[in-house]
């Protein structure tokens, strides 16, 4: 194969993802980060000249400028074109106009009196300010964040889309890049930037969105967390523009409802009401090719301004058409959402989008498929409603249908478009028939659809919010669960902390003392003097320490340096899981068995299962009348192991020889309620490991 182009002076191959600039006198192309030139100037270089040509022919030539009131500057200023949205004119004639004032369609309320209750019962239809934000769940950072806070959190490095505002377009550049320009007194273009979202960020733990958008959003009840679509991220995002910035007039994608919040800075916001009329006017404008020089408060009836200064919140309803002027420079933080209370304002905005041709950049991401899991949970909540004999509320039905008529058109077009966004786990028809049925029966019924403040309805509604919530608390949980290390039990620790133990031991020379030579072959041999001296020294130390929380060992450690040393270890970490398993529940009797086994490999000879018990329930924990367990602890200490336990040397037990084995035990009694069951998993096997390390050292020649 022939080997890819090389281009610019770092001589890499194109890279579609950045941008480049071809010069007018060799023809090459040049990464615009290699020659110093940013995408948003590049627009206003007339002639380029890469760095090899510009010793030769001179610097690059700039466009010359003939006008201050098209997005293309250079056109000739006679008169005969109008004005274009953004241009620095256009700004000057929308500061001078007049307006409707918003007070007569904006409702101002106090942060704790937002609620879903409220909209439920009153209705999402107008936008809401709010000055008071106690109560209302918002958190921000604190009105000193500024810029370069923004850049230390998110990283310079992060490629951000701009729009420069005179022209109307968008760019790409560096975070980075951004913020100097915004530090920059001298700004040569107005450069906005609406579109940085910070979920993935360590700016996300600065900003909580309010509580009645999280309660109220699909994506945060209906995303399953297994979905096979990547969940949309659009609930936080930081808005930073210079002044004199400015968004023509549009809704928000998908119908979304928005929180708007400044910071620092002044907003203003043209507000128009969706009506049917409104947004016919509205589709027609955005369709047409002179969009950019019509003002399109001027088609309508009424443009309201509202004025949104520093501190204040806004909340924005479904399908509201405005534009945004940035009046001083500013800081805001806002999110998107979906909800229930406007379904069908919220399909004819996306069909609107879809007529447009909107760009997928542009649109509410896997917006057909979260509709799915919508109808899927819609019908579950219909059913518990009609249980309960609870009417729905009236904008729950009205939104299921135009749910229905939307699936039916989508599942019609997957014939033609083979891009589904169904997901796999639903089956379409049968969902779309059961919705169907389930509003059929409120119909033929003659049940009265119940109020939006229904006490029973929105007790159940609540009720099943509740539990979506809580099932998928239980979903993060397990899966916090699984990817958390697992913690050792009590047997892992001992297993470990014996074998840590015989590590310390190591096998040393015999003594050639003649006195010693008829035991040469007993069991153990004495240590050397040395050996003993230094163990007796450091007696103090050999304790086994334990750390307890809620009866659990989680942290443990000892020096050992002798065989009575480490049976002395043992012995307390088996008395230990003894005396817990028998204050924590009542002992099963294969684990009872199970620690006897191990304390008699210890060498230490337990009592009867009753008479351990009983001394341990004496001596262990107080009685009900007595202190707390934590002052027994501390007042009574271990058990005592002459009281309940006699030790025996391991050397006196009979060895194992290695050819000749115990019996293996009978077989249990076969019958029904012991068919198929097998014990618990680890239990068996860590009592293998152990016995196995304790016979070992019971067999070793000499230790050290």
């Amino acid at each position: 194969m022939a080997a890819a182009p090389l281009y610019c002076v770092c001589r890499q191959p194109y890279d579609v993802s950045r941008f480049m600039i071809e010069c007018d006198i060799c023809k090459d192309w040049f990464h615009g980060s290699c020659v110093q030139v940013e995408e948003h100037h590049a627009v206003d270089i007339d002639v380029y000249h890469c760095p090899n040509c510009d010793v030769v022919h001179g610097p690059s030539l700039m466009k010359k400028r003939n006008n201050w009131h098209r997005h293309d500057y250079t056109e000739p200023d006679d008169g005969s074109k109008p004005v274009q949205a953004g241009t620095s004119v256009f700004i000057k004639e929308l500061q001078n106009r007049t307006f409707p004032s918003a007070e007569e369609i904006l409702i101002r309320m106090k942060g704790e009196l937002v609620t879903t209750r409220y909209l439920e019962r009153h209705g999402f239809n107008y936008p809401i300010a709010i000055t008071e934000m106690e109560g209302l769940g918002l958190k921000l950072p604190p009105s000193t964040f500024s810029v370069k806070d923004v850049e230390q959190y998110v990283g310079g490095n992060k490629v951000i889309d701009v729009i420069d505002v005179a022209r109307q377009a968008d760019s790409k550049m560096k975070l980075s890049e951004f913020i100097k320009y915004f530090t920059n007194p001298h700004r040569p273009k107005v450069l906005n930037l609406i579109s940085l979202e910070f979920s993935d960020t360590k700016m996300a733990k600065l900003v909580e969105v309010p509580d009645v958008a999280q309660k109220l959003s699909w994506v945060e009840n209906y995303w399953p967390d297994d979905s096979f679509f990547p969940k949309p991220f659009v609930q936080k995002y930081c808005l930073m523009g210079v002044k004199d910035s400015y968004t023509d007039f549009h809704i928000d994608f998908g119908g979304t409802s928005v929180w708007y919040h400044v910071l620092w800075g002044e907003k203003v916001f043209y507000l128009i009401k969706p009506t049917l009329t409104n947004l016919a006017l509205y589709e027609a404008w955005s369709s047409s090719p002179n969009q950019s020089e019509v003002f399109f408060g001027d088609k309508v009836d009424k443009c309201y301004k509202c004025i949104v200064p520093q501190g204040t919140t806004l909340l924005i309803p479904t399908g509201w058409i405005h534009a945004v002027l940035t009046s001083q420079d500013c800081m805001a933080f806002g999110g998107n959402f979906l909800h229930n209370l406007n379904i069908g304002m919220q399909l004819r905005c996306y069909e609107m989008e879809r007529r447009l041709k909107t760009p997928d950049l542009f649109k509410f991401p896997y917006f057909e498929a979260i509709c799915w899991y919508v109808a899927k949970n819609l019908l579950e909540m219909l059913k518990e409603l009609r249980e309960d004999n609870c009417p729905p509320p009236t904008y729950l039905v009205d939104g299921v249908k135009a749910l229905i008529s939307a699936l039916k058109t989508w599942l019609k077009r997957e014939v033609n478009e083979p891009t589904s966004e169904v997901p796999d786990n639903i089956r379409p028809n049968h969902l779309i028939k059961e919705l169907t049925k389930e509003i059929r029966y409120l119909e033929g019924s003659g049940v009265p659809l119940g109020s939006n403040g229904c006490l029973s309805t929105r007790a159940t509604l609540e009720r099943l919010c509740q539990a979506r919530r809580a099932r998928r608390a239980a979903r993060q949980l397990r899966e916090q669960q699984r990817h958390a290390p697992k913690l050792p039990t009590n047997l892992d620790i001992l297993e470990q902390h014996t074998r840590d133990v015989l590590k310390r031991l190591e096998v040393g020379p015999l003594e050639e003392d003649p006195a010693f030579g008829a035991k040469v072959h007993a069991k153990f041999n004495k240590v050397s003097t040395a050996s003993a001296a230094a163990a007796a020294e450091s007696l103090e130390d050999n304790h086994i320490r334990l750390m307890l929380v809620n009866g659990r060992i989680i942290r443990w450690g000892s020096k050992v340096s002798s065989v009575n040393q480490c049976a002395e270890s043992v012995k307390l970490v088996l008395l230990f899981i003894l005396s817990a398993s028998c204050r924590e529940r009542p002992t099963s009797p294969s684990t009872a068995e199970a620690i006897q086994g191990m304390l008699s490999m210890a060498g230490l000879l337990c009592s009867s299962k009753s008479e351990t018990a009983d001394s341990l329930q004496e001596s262990w924990w107080p009685s009900p009348q007595g202190n707390s367990s934590s002052e027994a602890w501390d007042n009574q200490g271990l058990p005592s192991p002459e009281m309940d336990y006699q030790y025996c040397d391991p050397s006196m037990s009979p060895p194992l020889h290695p050819s000749k084995r115990h019996a293996p035990n009978p077989p249990p009694i076969s019958n029904q309620a012991t068919k198929g069951k097998r014990p618990k998993k680890g239990m068996a096997t860590a009592k293998q490991r152990l016995g196995k390390i304790l016979k070992l050292s019971r067999h070793n020649r000499v230790f050290v």
